[in-house]
This record gives C-alpha cells, sequence and structure tokens, in this order.
C-alpha cells in the first residue's frame, strides 16, 4: 500500500514562494543549453534526406549537425504533425496515432495510469504535485492535483483490487484531503481565490480541524476583501491551534483592512449626513424665503456651482448664494457668475463685467441696459438693477431651474424688439 506525503507541516507558509530556491536554480539548464544535443546524441525528427538537399543553395556549404538537419529538412506543418505524436507535446489525441492509429509512447503513458490501485494511482499525481510545487511550478501542480481527485472520484473502477478494502477507502480520504488543500495553494499562487476558498471547503469536510485549509481560505477571502468571511476563517483556524505563527499573521492584515474599511465607511456616513442636514437646512432656507426652485430632466453641467448657503452651510443664518447666467439675447452672449449672493444687486456684478469684449457699439453700459426675467408662466417681469436678488426671486414669479438663475440684459434702445421676440415665442 503507497504512502501518503503531504507537504511538511512546518511550511513557511509566509515564504515568498515566487523566488526560485538557490538548489532549484543551479539544477536549471544554464544559457548556451542544448537539449536536444544532451539525449543521447539522438536526433529529434528523422531527417528527409531529398528535401535537405532541396534547400541547400549553396554545395560547398559545410554538413549540418544532425538534430538541425533533422528539423530543417521538414516544412513547420510535417514537424507540428511529428511532435502531436509525443505526449509530451500532444495537442489533438486524435491525429497523435500513425498510419494503423497506434501510438506506443501514448499507450505505455495510459498504461501506466492504471497500473496499480486507484489510492496508488492518485498517490502518484499527488506526488508528481508535490514535485511541481516545490519547483514552484503552480499550473502543472494545479493539474496533477486535479487528476489525482479525478482518479478518486472516477465512476469507472479499472484499477487493481486493494487487498484491503477498509484500509484503502481510508488512504483515498487522506490523498483527497491533501489534494484539495495543496490545489488551494496552487489556486491561491495563481490568483484563483474563489477556486482556492472551494478546495479549503472540500478539504474541511474531511478534517474540520485543518488549519491549512482556515489559513488559505483567510487569504483567498481577503484578497476578494470580503473581510467578514476572511476575519471568520482565520478566527476559526487560530481556535485551533493559536500559536500558529501564519495565521496570526493573516489576521493581522484582516484586522488592518477591516479597521481601514470602518473608518472609510465612517467618514462616509458623516459626510452623507453632513449633505443631509446641509440640504434641509438649504430647502428650509429657500421656503422661507418663498423662493420656487424646480430640477429637469436634463441639468446643464454646472460642474461643482451650485445653490449653497454661506459661510456656514450648517447655520440657518447663512445667507444664499446662486450660480448666475447673464444672458445677452440681440448678441448671442452669456457671462457666468459662479456665487450670486442674495444680497448683490445685479449692477453691482455689472459695474466689474462692462465694458464687454465683443461691444464694440458701446451699447452695453450700466446705465444703458435693462435686465428681464421669465416668470413661471413664461412671460416676462423687469428685474431691477439695483435691487437685491432676493427681492427679485421671493414671491414666487420666477424660479430658479436646475439651480441656476438666468437674467436677460438688453440695451434700452433693443427692448421693444427683444419682448416681442419673447411674445412671439411664447404664443408660437
Amino acid at each position: 500500500m503507497s504512502r501518503v506525503e503531504e507537504l511538511p507541516d512546518d511550511f513557511d507558509e509566509a515564504l515568498d514562494l515566487n523566488k526560485v530556491p538557490p538548489a532549484i536554480a543551479e539544477s536549471l539548464p544554464q544559457p548556451g543549453f542544448d537539449a536536444f544535443a544532451a539525449a543521447n546524441n539522438e536526433i529529434p525528427f528523422p531527417i528527409n534526406e531529398e528535401a535537405l538537399k532541396a534547400r541547400q543553395t549553396d554545395p560547398n556549404a559545410p554538413e549540418l549537425p544532425p538534430a538541425i538537419a533533422a528539423v530543417q529538412s521538414h516544412t513547420s506543418e510535417e514537424l507540428m504533425a511529428m511532435m502531436n505524436k509525443t505526449p509530451l507535446f500532444m495537442t489533438d489525441i486524435e491525429n497523435a496515432g500513425d498510419e494503423k492509429g497506434e501510438n506506443v509512447l501514448l499507450d505505455a503513458l495510459q498504461a501506466l495510469q492504471n497500473e496499480g490501485t486507484r489510492a496508488e494511482v492518485a498517490q502518484t499525481f499527488k506526488s508528481q504535485g508535490n514535485e511541481a510545487v516545490q519547483e514552484l511550478k503552480w499550473i502543472d501542480a494545479k493539474e496533477f492535483y486535479t487528476k489525482a481527485i479525478a482518479v478518486i472520484n472516477a465512476k469507472e473502477d479499472k484499477w487493481e483490487k486493494p487487498e484491503d478494502p477498509k484500509e484503502e477507502e481510508a488512504l483515498l480520504r487522506k490523498i483527497e484531503e491533501a489534494s484539495h488543500i495543496n490545489r488551494a495553494l496552487c489556486n491561491l499562487e495563481l490568483g484563483n481565490y474563489r477556486s482556492c476558498t472551494l478546495d479549503c471547503a472540500a478539504a474541511l469536510k474531511f478534517n474540520p480541524k485543518n488549519i491549512k485549509a482556515f489559513y488559505r481560505s483567510s487569504l483567498a477571502l481577503f484578497k476578494l476583501d470580503k473581510i467578514a468571511e476572511a476575519e471568520d476563517s482565520a478566527a476559526r483556524g487560530l481556535a485551533i491551534d493559536p500559536e500558529s505563527k501564519a495565521l496570526k499573521e493573516s489576521a493581522k492584515k484582516i484586522a488592518e483592512r477591516k479597521a481601514l474599511l470602518e473608518r472609510a465607511a465612517a467618514r462616509k456616513k458623516a459626510e452623507e449626513e453632513k449633505v443631509r442636514k446641509q440640504n434641509m437646512i438649504l430647502s428650509t432656507a429657500l421656503r422661507a424665503r418663498q423662493i420656487r426652485t424646480r430640477k429637469t430632466e436634463q441639468p446643464p453641467d454646472l460642474e461643482d456651482a451650485r445653490i449653497r448657503m454661506v459661510p456656514d452651510p450648517l447655520s440657518p443664518e447663512s445667507t444664499i448664494e446662486f450660480p448666475v447666467v447673464l444672458l445677452y439675447p440681440m448678441e448671442a452672449q452669456s457671462d457666468f457668475i459662479k456665487s450670486f449672493s442674495e444680497m448683490n444687486a445685479i449692477e453691482d456684478h455689472l459695474q466689474y463685467i462692462f465694458p464687454l469684449p465683443w461691444d464694440t457699439k458701446k451699447e452695453y453700459t450700466v446705465e444703458g441696459v435693462e435686465c428681464f426675467m421669465q416668470t413661471v408662466t413664461g412671460g416676462l417681469i423687469k428685474a431691477g438693477k439695483k435691487l437685491p436678488l432676493l427681492q427679485i426671486l421671493s414671491g414666487g414669479k420666477v424660479e430658479v431651474v436646475d439651480e441656476l438663475v438666468s437674467i436677460f440684459v438688453v440695451p434700452i434702445s433693443k427692448t421693444g424688439k427683444f419682448i416681442a421676440d419673447m411674445k412671439a415665442r411664447k404664443t408660437g
């Protein structure tokens, strides 16, 4: 009966597993390593002498090394077809056989997979997964663990019968638990955080005290920003092993993230409450002044300009400021005033706006213009230039639409035409 080989229990989960250990680095092929030449001097593919001669344009050229000649004597399509017959490079199993549909290497590998009991075959795959983990080959390791689990849960029993079925069954459960928890590590390293939590949950069904499952699950949930679940997973693990350094470190990170999110949530709640109070005070102030407001479905983009209370948005004693647009309808021009106090008159602003750069006829002066506003019913009222804006807006005859006050500024000589045009537009 085969033996279950776990990853070491003292395996340091806090290590940076993406750094290649020195021992492995030394064993890796160095630059200039010729894999074909090292393989017993065997050529990778049979040489097609006729095709090779046809490609040689210089009869005096030196003879190619066998490995290079073997590659250059075939087309890329031929090379891909021959590589597909090799298990290492196989991508299309239907076309992996020879003329008779046979592939000796593939048959041999498949036979090996069915050699031994179900537990022995599953253990082989799991051991290969462990070896891949030690080499940081996470994708390969994940595949081996998946195969181990597939063998255990396969409905068709095509393996040798065990001598002791009960012992075999217990061994299968241990292998399945180990494969799930080790595959969870692979998924964690690969960024497959949800899959990691599912593998941890599967491992815990076999062993509710699996510390690695709680640890890896807490890390994956932390990465998913599911802080409450991550905290619960770490807490459950620490309840079993209070001295686990890995779980303590995970719990610390989770607690820091939780505190950060709680502070952010508190700030957001406080800001929302502040805005709510500001809006309530502003709404009350507008009603008290009998200023009508209305919003449309497509308001203009005023950026950060809006009706506001100053200097303190939370004080009912503050004054109201309005965004105001001065329209010059006879010239199709306009000016925008971001903050127009209710205590200011229109002429207070006209004094610094005039003279207008486009007014070549000098028609627009403080004394030479009149101001108008539209009423709620679509008519016009004359807005006194010397009156405070509050006096013009209060009373309910005009309304502030989309938080913007609109004032028409017209030269006295053109007011008759302007009024006529506005009446025509209303009746039209």
